[in-house]
């Protein structure tokens, strides 16, 4: 087999009609921590973009930090609609009733060509309810799941990569960094955590620059 042949891609670049995609995150800073590289090349490689940014656990300065930040990452190229539950954090779970009530009128006028969701093998239960919301109200799209590396030791294989340029990858931290000062004293909440990750996946799917996102893609239509 030649060197050069690569894996067989996705190819999210412009087709000339918008792309549609829906992110679902249980808390302000996860879209971010999961796939903000992803969207970022997105939103350069592909215009326009139209984006549904969903957060379940968002109130006071963290409801803001999710405005801003959301609005920042995607840039003005993009039609940003951003909707955030008052959730009480950890206990996702307990109201997940009211949390099918927030997203099923969504899915009512919704239809992503993507949806950008938690890991459904994630053991935090806020993203793992997250998950099992995503799958119940879409079951007829294209859903990738990403990844958030924490104490419980839960990554696991993923089958999907995006790589990513080192300007793409150092703009992820530097935004991680700015967008979320409320977290900056959280152990978990490193650069270098961050940046080990999209390393390890760069390598795993020899990305040109190193560094890459992944995602857990369980179904596809060919």
């Amino acid at each position: 087999m030649s060197a050069t042949t690569t894996m067989l891609p996705f190819d999210f670049r412009s087709t000339g009609r918008p792309l549609h995609v829906l992110c679902l995150g249980a808390h302000s800073d996860d879209i971010e921590i999961g796939c903000a590289g992803t969207l970022m090349r997105w939103a350069a490689e592909r215009c326009p973009l139209v984006v549904t940014w969903v957060v379940f656990s968002a109130e006071g300065v963290r409801a803001t930090e999710a405005r801003r930040s959301a609005r920042a990452l995607l840039g003005r190229g993009a039609t940003l609609e951003v909707v955030l539950g008052g959730f009480t954090d950890a206990r996702l779970p307990q109201q997940v009733d009211g949390a099918k009530d927030l997203l099923f009128p969504l899915a009512r006028r919704c239809s992503p060509d993507v949806i950008l969701t938690h890991h459904l093998e994630d053991r935090h239960q806020d993203h793992r309810c997250v998950a099992e919301l995503t799958w119940q109200t879409w079951r007829n799209h294209t859903i990738l799941e990403y990844e958030i590396a924490k104490y419980e030791g839960d990554l696991g294989r993923p089958n999907l990569y995006v790589p990513l340029a080192d300007a793409v990858a150092e703009r992820k931290l530097r935004h991680l960094a700015r967008h979320f000062p409320s977290q900056g004293g959280k152990d978990w909440f490193r650069p270098a955590s961050f940046r080990g990750l999209m390393a390890l996946r760069g390598l795993e799917c020899r990305a040109p620059a190193g560094m890459a996102e992944a995602f857990h893609l369980r179904k596809a239509v060919i």
